[in-house]
């Protein structure tokens, strides 16, 4: 195929739309409780987030091989099992950054919460260094150039709501945030390196974590059949 093709465009152009209702709705949600309440809100957010993210998921399942090949790492002796351990630790990152699932759903009401514990104190944005772990994984793995773009896309983002979500927490909490900003660092154990944090092993023994380990088996054993899910929407 070509060295750029039109799903490249369509690509970048998903990527941008969901940055921008993703972070968009996060900016403007002290204002929207006000107006229409937190679980409302949060529905409505959770709607037009999950909405967008699947669609994103579909198309780069469908459209993984297009453009250049970078390189071919797939038959390098290893290379799968490190791939899906990278996977797996990139999971943990991702989903226990939100504990309350209740909140999640809307059936308590959604709070902005302000965590000094667990995962946090090995990186305040969980999210952002597990979303860069799957990038890794999975460009090493397909080694095509709209792979190497999307993850480029997914990190600028999650660098950017590093930025956007520190804003946030601090208008939200003042002084507060600023001292668990000292106490935590962006880059994964740099707080623990330096002394401001201490690593805390009882914090993780939490069904959070169980699930996300159950998520990750199960993602593994339905990994071929989500493969062919997928590859039968025409897009």
């Amino acid at each position: 195929m070509g060295t750029w093709t039109t799903s490249h465009w369509v690509m970048l152009g998903l990527l941008f739309l969901f940055a921008l209702v993703h972070s968009g709705l996060a900016a403007l949600r002290m204002w929207a409780e006000t107006k229409i309440g937190a679980r409302l809100y949060r529905v409505f957010f959770a709607l037009c987030s999950i909405s967008l993210a699947v669609v994103l998921i579909i198309y780069f399942f469908n459209h993984r091989y297009d453009g250049l090949i970078l390189w071919n790492a797939q038959n390098v002796p290893n290379v799968k099992f490190f791939v899906w351990i990278l996977s797996a630790i990139s999971f943990l990152f991702l989903y226990p950054a939100t504990f309350n699932l209740l909140e999640v759903a809307a059936v308590a009401k959604p709070q902005v919460h302000l965590y000094e514990s667990g995962i946090i104190r090995i990186t305040r944005h969980p999210q952002m260094v597990g979303q860069v772990i799957w990038c890794i994984a999975h460009t090493l793995w397909l080694g095509t150039s709209f792979t190497l773009l999307t993850s480029i896309g997914l990190v600028a983002h999650h660098l950017f709501a590093v930025w956007h979500g520190d804003r946030r927490l601090e208008k939200r909490y003042g002084d507060a945030f600023l001292k668990v900003k000292e106490r935590t660092s962006v880059i994964p154990f740099l707080a623990i390196l330096d002394g401001r944090q201490t690593l805390k092993l009882e914090e993780f023994l939490r069904p959070a974590y169980l699930g996300v380990a159950g998520f990750v088996l199960l993602f593994w054993w339905g990994h071929p059949w989500l493969m062919q899910v997928t590859s039968r929407v025409p897009w």
